[in-house]
């Protein structure tokens, strides 16, 4: 059989992948709302919700006092070909197996923050071709069952004489598992006719369109509206810090044309991708103002380009709250419902019948779990998939004594350790 008359492989929304079928039970958890819940999870599902004490175990059980239970956070904008690249020691490889452990690696590292869902861009053309495409494919596969990994087939151009190879990679990316087609039109000598093959590609395959920019243009975003209204799956862009340097009545007028032609923004509070020259971040009041549904992603993780970045959502929604001026629930939102409403996934809610993508983190409000998110506990699919524990001590003092406290360590203290005061778990 020749590649062209393959059939596209479905989309990587891990829906193929068998929800687990044992009962979890969550105990005397938190809500936003204020009340305590039991939650009984079932073939990964949320089964029912009861006042706390009311539910009976059926399998495992797990004690959730002390913390507010989630809806599970989404990474909708993660670079996991050249995730914690910056940590080489040398020039960085793009040999499949490098590119295969720094993605898991990054995978993980988010799914301990609470992602239960990636989606990643990645790079394809040039001289390595879709070798870290089928990396991260081969990762996605490693990682079924702990995380839902969508990839992002990246090409560098797609105009032109030297793009028509990416325009066949694209399609070729597409056939190998790309779940959805994207690129960044402002590095293209034509970027309109960068968008329109794109948008051609991915009429063809029925998959979503995600392309990166800095959205600095307004002609350009509104000829991107026109291309993109109606079309579906659904169109996807960001991380458009641009948009937050153009004049406040230009940038309200693109954002009424995105809302228009339901374009979603997805922005990186952490301040973009690339270098210093392309760092802030997009007017997400603005754009929610206009009716724009804002995503937040957290971008590029310890690469080349950026060597910080946690790859943690909560940090995400910290900084929408505290630099954006977002009130705390919907500062979650842009990391929960809004950037799984960006991906494609179904609704979450704490509630019975929705799919059981929890995040539960040590707390009582949601204002204070964004402040210090330390101990976590995620949920993928009806079971706990990962968990964080944090532990503060501090020496004895008279300042201490009002602080919660836990057991001290049974064990005695090392020679020359300061001695054991009281024990803060967060």
């Amino acid at each position: 059989m020749s590649a062209d008359s393959k059939q596209p492989q479905p989309p990587e929304d891990g829906a193929a992948t068998t929800a687990d079928s044992t009962s979890l039970l969550l105990s005397h958890a938190r809500l936003t709302d204020g009340r305590t819940v039991d939650v009984r999870l079932v073939g990964g599902r949320i089964e029912a919700v009861g006042t706390a004490g009311s539910l009976t175990a059926v399998g495992a059980r797990v004690d959730l006092a002390g913390y507010l239970l989630l809806p599970a956070a989404a990474e909708p904008h993660a670079h996991s070909d050249t995730a914690l690249s910056a940590d080489s020691p040398g020039p960085v490889s793009y040999a499949p197996e490098e590119v295969q452990r720094r993605a898991t690696e990054a995978a993980l590292l988010q799914l301990g923050h609470g992602a239960t869902a990636l989606r990643a861009h990645v790079r394809i053309g040039g001289v390595q071709g879709l070798g870290p495409l089928e990396a991260v494919l081969q990762a996605r596969r490693s990682l079924r069952g702990l995380v839902d990994l969508t990839t992002v087939a990246v090409p560098r151009l797609l105009t032109g004489v030297a793009g028509a190879d990416g325009l066949a990679m694209l399609r070729d990316a597409v056939k190998m598992g790309a779940g959805v087609v994207g690129g960044c039109p402002d590095l293209d000598p034509d970027p309109t006719g960068y968008v329109e093959a794109v948008l051609e590609v991915a009429a063809e395959h029925s998959v979503p369109v995600d392309l990166h920019t800095d959205g600095d243009d307004p002609a350009r975003l509104a000829r991107l509206a026109a291309m993109a209204g109606g079309l579906r799956p659904g169109v996807t862009i960001g991380p458009c810090a641009g948009l937050g340097r153009l004049p406040s009545d230009v940038a309200r007028r693109a954002a009424d044309g995105l809302a228009a032609a339901g374009v979603t923004v997805v922005c990186l509070p952490q301040g973009g991708c690339g270098g210093t020259e392309r760092r802030g971040a997009a007017p997400v009041r603005l754009l929610r103002a206009a009716g724009v549904r804002v995503a937040a992603g957290s971008g590029a993780m310890r690469d080349v380009a950026n060597p910080v970045g946690r790859g943690d959502p909560l940090e995400a929604a910290y900084l929408l709250a505290s630099l954006g001026g977002l009130p705390p629930e919907a500062a979650y939102g842009a990391v929960s419902a809004e950037a799984r409403a960006a991906m494609g996934l179904p609704e979450v809610r704490v509630e019975a019948g929705f799919p059981a993508e929890l995040l539960a983190v040590r707390g009582e409000r949601l204002s204070g779990v964004l402040s210090l998110a330390y101990s976590r506990i995620v949920v993928h699919r009806g079971r706990v998939v990962a968990r964080t524990s944090a532990v503060r001590e501090y020496c004895d003092s008279a300042a201490a004594l009002d602080l919660p406290r836990q057991a001290r360590p049974e064990r005695p203290p090392e020679p020359g350790s300061p001695p054991a005061g009281p024990v803060v778990r967060s």
